[in-house]
């Protein structure tokens, strides 16, 4: 039954996932409060691994979900039905694609659908920003401001790593290994 529950929520994660693999942020956050199999704080651990390891850091986030709730094939199947979506929609817009290229719907569907993006990408990074940097959990209890608590050492790893990434010309992964660097020597 796993199986079969993974396929279909990844299916519909790689369906409706427009923009990348942080685009798919919020349908994650949306399995963490459905099923137990995976959490927040996994999601926010998750995108450290798939920023960290070759590939699309959707697909590397279904492999690790699925493994997470059932093994090396729960791995395979959360994978597949991510990617399976993609595979029918370019099968399908590539016989289509010459007649709807200059087409001014297909323009301001694009158009709308980047705001789109944009704007699930933003909760993405606020609900990650909210796990590694913010506490809210008892401001959302009391609503009194000074009842949220911010971690000042991964406030300043963000703002230096922030700075660095916009400064240096670097792969990623060097900037991913000095906050791990960083994490563990500041035993955060």
């Amino acid at each position: 039954m796993i199986y079969i529950t993974l396929f279909l929520e990844f299916f519909k994660v790689g369906l409706f996932t427009i923009g990348g693999g942080l685009a798919s942020l919020p349908f994650l956050y949306e399995l963490a409060e459905k099923y137990t199999w995976i959490t927040n704080s996994m999601i926010a651990d998750m995108i450290a691994i798939s920023q960290s390891t070759p590939g699309p850091i959707g697909i590397n986030m279904a492999t690790y979900s699925g493994f997470k709730a059932g093994g090396i094939l729960g791995g395979i199947v959360a994978t597949f039905g991510t990617v399976l979506p993609s595979f029918i929609i370019i099968i399908i817009i590539a016989n289509f694609l010459n007649k709807f290229k200059s087409s001014k719907l297909v323009d301001s569907a694009f158009k709308g659908l980047r705001p789109a993006v944009t704007g699930l990408i933003a909760v993405a990074w606020f609900e990650i920003i909210k796990i590694s940097i913010i506490n809210v959990s008892k401001f959302l209890q009391t609503n009194n401001l000074f009842d949220i608590v911010i971690n000042v050492k991964a406030l300043i790893i963000f703002l230096v790593i922030f700075f660095l990434t916009k400064k240096f010309d670097k792969h990623p992964i060097v900037f991913i290994g000095i906050g791990a660097l960083v994490g563990i020597v500041l035993k955060l």
